[in-house]
């Protein structure tokens, strides 16, 4: 899908997104709502072109983009001020809104937005923190509304999580899903609650990383540590539900009672689909159900994939050791 993209809003995430478009060939333009004074414009300006072209010669120094294509990337982001917004979100086929996360900032950009851009423009906003549900007062014709939350940077990580409202049309969804999945991206959607899936995810473990150090059970870098070599190459290779499975939820299930009684119920009390599959005997690939069906398929084989994808990430972290075949 080939559309005219504009991100509205300058900022980190703006020039972020700007920067994954640019990189997949696209030319999209990056559109400041705030009237500035020339200097202050000027200001901008060079500061978002110096991070634009910043973040590129740092993937070149890496051998992600070739040296003497930089520029020719960066060309593809045109700067827009505010004077000239109105013309460019008229040519607008898909908006990104990624200005503060107030309602008030959204408020304000959506109303600019729906005035300028076409009644068909899918409107998708990156706020990692309001619920789609709460902008669909601010948009019109809010089936076009959608909340697209790219990780930063935007440029590098590859997810993109959508989040849908009850109106959101089914073209609109399938439309931005290919646009995100043709410049590399990979999608996921969920329902309008806080926090999607990613953040959720890690704002647990990173509250629980902090009280780990405030607590003196671990420094922060044997965390670290542990993160990297255990939790987060573990994770890179098998999904977290597709590891209850792997593992089985009755470990789950013992484990989170254990620590609930040892540590904080309020933390780690299972809900209860675990305690559910558990009294139903769904207990992942070893009963044969549990999160997936594992029934009818080839379990050595797919226990061998499992393992391809630990040693893939082993290799990628630089901690694959061969065997020694001969000891000295």
């Amino acid at each position: 899908m080939t559309a005219a993209i504009a991100c509205v809003g300058a900022g980190r995430m703006g020039r972020g997104m700007a920067i994954a478009f640019a990189y997949a060939g696209m030319s999209v333009n990056l559109i400041d709502l705030k009237p500035r004074s020339d200097a202050a414009w000027q200001q901008l300006a060079g500061e978002a072109t110096a991070e634009l072209r910043g973040s590129l010669k740092l993937l070149a120094k890496l051998g992600a983009v070739p040296a003497d294509a930089v520029e020719r990337i960066a060309e593809r982001v045109r700067l827009v001020r505010e004077s000239e917004a109105d013309a460019a979100l008229a040519a607008a086929e898909v908006v990104f809104e990624g200005v503060p996360e107030t309602l008030e900032a959204k408020r304000e950009a959506f109303a600019r937005v729906c005035a300028a851009a076409p009644a068909t423009a899918i409107l998708a906003s990156t706020t990692s923190t309001i619920l789609v549900t709460d902008l669909v007062p601010l948009v019109s014709h809010p089936e076009r509304l959608i909340n697209a939350h790219w990780l930063n940077p935007a440029y590098v990580i590859p997810l993109v999580e959508l989040s849908v409202h009850p109106g959101t049309a089914t073209a609109v969804r399938e439309r931005l899903r290919t646009l995100l999945e043709g410049i590399g991206k990979i999608t996921v959607e969920c329902g309008p609650a806080p926090g999607y899936i990613v953040p959720r995810l890690q704002a647990l473990i990173m509250n629980e990383a902090a009280r780990m150090v405030d607590e003196g059970v671990a420094t922060a870098e044997d965390i670290d540590k542990a993160t990297r070599y255990g939790l987060g190459l573990r994770f890179a290779a098998i999904g977290v539900v597709e590891f209850i499975d792997f593992g089985g939820n009755d470990i789950l299930y013992h484990a989170s009672r254990y620590l609930s009684r040892t540590l904080s119920a309020e933390r780690y009390t299972a809900p209860a689909i675990v305690d559910r599959m558990m009294a139903e005997g769904r207990n992942g690939l070893k009963s044969g159900q549990g999160f997936y069906d594992y029934r009818g398929i080839d379990v050595d084989a797919y226990r061998l994939d499992v393992l391809q994808r630990m040693l893939g990430m082993l290799r990628h972290a630089g901690q694959f050791k061969p065997p020694v075949i001969d000891p000295p």
